[in-house]
Parts: C-alpha cells; sequence; structure tokens
C-alpha cells in the first residue's frame, strides 16, 4: 500500500521508495524516510500527506506519498 491509502493516525513501516531519481532518495534519507524506519500519516489533504517521521513532521506531494511504499506494523 502507498502513503495515500494510509489510514491517518496509525504508524507503518517504510517498505520501499519507487523513484529512480537519486536527488529524490538522497532527500528522502536525509528526512529519515527509507525502508524499514516508522512513519505516521498525520493527515491527507487535496494534494498532499502531512507525515511524521522521527518526531519530524513533513508535507509530501501526492506524487511523492504514492511513491512511499509501506506496510502495517506488527
Amino acid at each position: 500500500m502507498t502513503l495515500r491509502e494510509a489510514v491517518e493516525g496509525q504508524e507503518y513501516i517504510i517498505e520501499e521508495i519507487l523513484t529512480d531519481d537519486e536527488e529524490l532518495n538522497a532527500f528522502l534519507f536525509s528526512l529519515g524516510c527509507y525502508s524499514g524506519e516508522p512513519i505516521t500519516v498525520i493527515s491527507h489533504l487535496k494534494k498532499s500527506c502531512m507525515v511524521s517521521i522521527k518526531d519530524a513532521r513533513y508535507n509530501l506531494d501526492s506524487n511523492l506519498a504514492n511513491a512511499i511504499l509501506i506496510q502495517e506494523k506488527s
């Protein structure tokens, strides 16, 4: 499932980031957004998602949110 499909307030684990853009991967890595890290969707907005990663909040646009695959935390 992608971040756009996530339930608000529930914690997930980042499974994979589907992008070939190395700059984007480096940027997400600098935010703490990489495989195995927990992520929580705070709210879904029309064209973006507000997420919490490592006690920080970020606003990700819809295209980026669709590129981040997540799984439910066990």
